[in-house]
Order: C-alpha cells, then structure tokens, then sequence
C-alpha cells in the first residue's frame, strides 16, 4: 500500500468502520443467501428451487422479447423483399411488353406468364399468413 493510501486511511478512522460494515453486510447477505439455498433444496427437492425457477422465468422472458423482436425484423425483411421483387417483375414485364409490341409480338398475358402467376401466388399466400396473424392487411399492386 502506497505511503498516499495510508496517509489517507489514517486521515479518515470513519472509512474503517464503513469497510468493515459493508464486509459485514456482505458476509450475512452470503449468509442468508446459502441458508435460504439449503431450505429451498430441502424444500423443494428436483430442481424445483422457487429462486432458480424465477431466474428462468425472468431469462425466459427475456429471450421471449428478443425474440419477438428478431421476427420482426424479419418480417420485416421478408416484406421489403417481396415488394422488391414485386417492383421488378412488374417493371420487366412492362419491359418486355414493350418490347414485344414494337418487334409485332403479341404481348404475354397474365395466365401465360408462369414467373408472374408463381409470384402473385406467393404474394397472395404471404399475405393471407401475415393477416391472419397480425391482422394486417395488404393490396396488392398486381
């Protein structure tokens, strides 16, 4: 201990009494705690200790809001991805509508256009998932 700690401790006798009730606090909270940890394994014998329990409830918990978090983010995500993917295959198709009226094609309809049949479906089933769950509604743009 450095002679400026010791001068210190010499200078404040009220700070020795402090340490030692708060190493005396310490030691019977110690105490308890272990006395208290002994009934409830008497008490409730597998794992049933009241303390453990609740310290697994509050993690439980916690772990149960992040994850709600986590899906909706998610949810989130997959809905960003959607649209986008919404946006580009209505943007290609008038691309390709375009481009088949100006070569004299006859344009692809709705019911001949597997890539956007398949998409509408998937929209359609996300959709009717994330209402019936959330109850949130969407339009589709299609």
């Amino acid at each position: 201990m450095g002679h400026h700690q010791r001068q210190q401790q010499q200078n404040h006798p009220s700070m020795d009494g402090l340490v030692y009730l708060l190493s005396k606090s310490n030691n019977d909270l110690t105490t308890v705690y272990n006395k208290l940890e002994r009934e409830f394994q008497q008490t409730y014998p597998d794992n049933a200790n009241p303390l453990k329990l609740v310290t697994r409830i509050k993690k439980i918990q916690d772990d149960l809001s992040s994850l709600k978090d986590q899906c909706r983010e998610l949810l989130s995500a997959k809905q960003d991805l959607i649209d986008k993917a919404r946006m580009s295959l209505v943007n290609n198709r008038s691309l390709v509508q375009r481009m088949q009226a100006s070569s004299g094609i006859p344009p692809t309809n709705d019911s001949n256009d597997p890539a956007y049949t398949n998409l509408n479906q998937i929209i359609a089933e996300w959709t009717a998932q994330l209402s019936s769950k959330t109850g949130v509604h969407f339009i589709s743009l299609f």
